[in-house]
């Protein structure tokens, strides 16, 4: 990743949305940001926000209402759709419907704008495609069909069909929907390292905010008839930006680890002492049903966590024990 990020895209008091009948409907408005080279960018923001709007908008598939997007320093209208192909790449949600297609012969269409006529591949078309495969490190499903793989190994061939365009932006409108969680971070971790290994401007929208907030470079907030937010994870965790953004019951936002956890209510307290992962494992447990365990806690029940079991404790003497962590919940809520 070069030191000097260089901006690949500006956005100027744009407004975005849908020609009405009547008045135009607008989804966001006065957007005012940069996409930089070499970062990973990530767009969060509640359904309806308009995230996908946006996207759409920066790719050119859906005309701006107002205001101006500039590419490589020049307003974005200057450029013909051969141009655009040269300098954005998008990857949707939407599956390829070409099933008996190969994975190789799925990524080779991104070299369509470098093609001639009849589609015909050059040495240099080969070389970025072989190259584009070991990128993403999905050489072993180059011959593979579509409809053999899985969302997640579809989702690395249409990644390095992205990188095959040789565009310096590429935009993903929620790359990890329908993935397992194992998937969904390494589809995060590839592109994270494809935006610094190949100074690429990349920019995706996601529901993923506990990945976005550990792996992106940037944060754009975005909600409806709002400011468009933006900065590091960390600025934003600083500012409270991230805390009024997302504020809702149950949510309780850490600023110590910069990550959101869920805020079980509080209904009882309890005294605990021990260490390790027991101990951990049990505060966490007991916390979850609604039970704050503390060292310091006054309350008459308390709970001393061994190496071999859970001792229940009151009045200073052992009136229950329990191995597992479930069976200590049991024998808590009878207790309390």
């Amino acid at each position: 990743m070069t030191d000097d990020h260089l901006e690949t895209i500006k956005i100027d008091q744009l407004s975005i949305g849908y020609q009405g009948k009547d008045a135009p409907h607008i989804v966001a408005n006065r957007i005012k940001t940069s996409l930089l080279s070499g970062e990973l960018t990530c767009l969060l923001g509640a359904n309806g926000a308009g995230k996908s709007t946006l996207l759409r908008t920066l790719s050119m598939s859906q005309p701006a209402l107002k205001g101006n997007i500039y590419l490589k320093g020049h307003n974005i209208k200057e450029y013909s759709r051969s141009e655009l192909a040269s300098l954005i790449s998008v990857v949707l949600t939407d599956r390829c419907e070409v099933e008996g297609m190969t994975v190789r012969e799925l990524i080779s269409l991104g070299r369509t704008p470098y093609t001639d006529f009849w589609g015909n591949l050059s040495e240099k078309d080969e070389t970025v495609i072989e190259q584009s495969i070991s990128l993403v490190g999905i050489k072993n499903l180059a011959k593979r069909r579509l409809n053999t793989l899985s969302d997640g190994e579809r989702q690395k061939a249409m990644i390095a069909k992205a990188l095959v365009q040789e565009t310096p932006i590429i935009l993903l409108d929620e790359p990890t929907a329908f993935l397992d969680f194992p998937s969904r971070v390494e589809i995060m971790q590839l592109l994270r390292r494809l935006s610094h290994e190949t100074d690429k401007s990349i920019l995706l929208s996601t529901h993923d905010l506990e990945l976005a907030l550990q792996i992106a470079d940037k944060i754009w907030l975005m909600e409806r008839g709002k400011e468009l937010i933006t900065g590091t994870p960390e600025d934003l965790t600083i500012n409270e930006r991230l805390t009024n953004f997302f504020q809702c019951d149950g949510v309780l936002f850490d600023e110590q680890t910069g990550l959101f956890c869920i805020n079980n209510p509080i209904t009882n307290s309890i005294g605990i002492k021990g260490h390790g992962k027991r101990f951990d494992m049990a505060c966490k447990a007991l916390r979850r049903v609604g039970i704050d365990a503390t060292e310091d806690c006054k309350s008459a029940i308390a709970v001393n966590v061994t190496e071999e079991s859970f001792e229940i404790i009151c009045e200073n003497r052992i009136i229950a024990e329990a191995v597992t962590i479930e069976d200590l919940l049991k024998r808590i809520k009878e207790i309390i």
